[in-house]
């Protein structure tokens, strides 16, 4: 109970009761004329607005008129709402709305008071002004806490959609609702969970998106964290920044594709490689999909197989003469260097280096790299039993010819 310090008296009581719904309308007329984002509102949310208004004066009202035990503002004010309303007007703004509320009821307090009683409103007003601070701050604090909620598992789900490759309707929708309707230039980032836990990961990765102006959905799969990142326009940089957040292990970045209803390939490759990437211990970190095609293979993974045949098998049996992939073939097979290759082929050895040059340049693997030449060691093999039209390409142009050694 208030004491008889704080205690209105009876006289003062009647007077703020009769005088509420003046207050109610100050308060609306106020806000129409100090913030221009609530004339910008919808008229039905304006309607809620001054509703909140009005319940901000009564609730004032019948506390000041009553025991003056803490007041159920929540309830009072707030309830009056829909809580959806918190997405239309900003805390800010909402503060904005309940200034306004005890600025009126402040400056009406000297007609309020009966004599005597003018510290008493004041010290009122004060002590409501706190407790409907609190109440802002509670009731946007639920907000957020239930839209993260929220948030976070359709974020699951459309990562669990472009795994699986289910690009419908709900998939889009769900997609549009976290902001990504029309988010471009999009790949997915595949690396392990750390070892303290996936609790904090999530929230981890999408500061660091934003420091770094990209966009991610994140979800935990087990072990691994699945990483879609949109407006990317370096993967493997993009990928480094994010890599501090995942645990040991590859990091596998996936091809970018134009927008996210096509992520299921990336998906597809990010995942294949980030499983394959123990096959090539000296793997960089980040390290693209397309770069472990050979692992990937390896492991039944059909497309990495076919990418192999018709990226590395099919240009160099195009070639002239089939000189590049008889070329490949020797220095891969025979194990015989380069001179021990250009006997095998009745060449001169400028010959063969040169040849090694134009395969490089033609399929962007270089056969002196121990990594690479394994990797196009496997695609002649593949591409050796593989049905003739998987592989068949429209013949390359014919190369300029040989120069001879005396020529290099």
């Amino acid at each position: 109970m208030a004491t008889s310090r704080t205690r209105p008296s009876a006289a003062t009581r009647r007077r703020v009761e009769r005088t509420a719904g003046d207050l109610g309308a100050a308060a609306v007329q106020q806000m129409e004329s100090d913030h221009e984002w609530y004339r910008n509102l919808p008229p039905e949310e304006r309607s809620w607005v001054g509703l909140i208004a009005q319940a901000g004066i009564r609730s004032f009202i019948e506390w000041f008129t009553g025991s003056q035990d803490k007041a159920h503002i929540t309830a009072d004010v707030f309830g009056t709402a829909p809580r959806e309303l918190t997405r239309s007007i900003s805390l800010g703004q909402t503060l904005d709305l309940m200034r306004t509320v005890v600025d009126v009821v402040e400056r009406e307090s000297s007609g309020l008071a009966a004599r005597g009683d003018e510290t008493k409103v004041r010290e009122a007003v004060l002590r409501y002004s706190r407790e409907i601070a609190f109440s802002v701050a509670e009731v946007y604090a639920h907000a957020a806490e239930a839209r993260g909620a929220w948030d976070a598992r359709l974020e699951a789900l459309v990562v669990d959609a472009v795994i699986r490759g289910e690009a419908d309707d709900s998939m889009q929708s769900r997609a549009s609702a976290l902001g990504w309707g029309t988010t471009t230039n999009v790949c997915v980032i595949v690396g392990s969970t750390p070892e303290a836990g996936a609790s904090h990961v999530v929230d981890e990765l999408h500061r660091s998106a934003k420091r770094h102006g990209v966009e991610v959905l994140v979800a935990i799969h087990g072990r691994r964290v699945v990483s879609i990142v949109g407006r990317v326009t370096d993967a493997l940089r993009t990928a480094s920044h994010l890599g501090e957040h995942f645990g040991d292990g590859p990091i596998v970045v996936g091809p970018v594709v134009p927008h996210l209803y096509a992520a299921g390939r990336s998906a597809r490759a990010a995942l294949s490689g980030h499983t394959a990437a123990f096959a090539w211990p000296a793997a960089p970190r980040p390290v693209r999909s397309d770069d472990l095609l050979a692992e990937r293979a390896l492991l039944g993974d059909l497309p990495a197989r076919a990418a192999l045949v018709s990226t590395v098998y099919a240009p160099l049996s195009a070639s002239s003469g089939r000189n590049l992939l008889e070329t490949a073939a020797a220095y891969l097979d025979g194990g015989l260097g380069l001179e021990g290759t250009a006997r095998a082929l009745f060449v001169h050895t400028n010959t063969v280096r040169y040849r090694l040059g134009k395969i490089a340049e033609s399929i962007g693997y270089d056969l002196t790299d121990p990594h690479d030449a394994q990797t196009v060691r496997l695609a002649l093999a593949y591409g050796r039993v593989a049905p003739e039209p998987s592989f068949r390409m429209t013949r390359l142009p014919e190369p300029p010819l040989e120069p001879g050694p005396h020529e290099l």
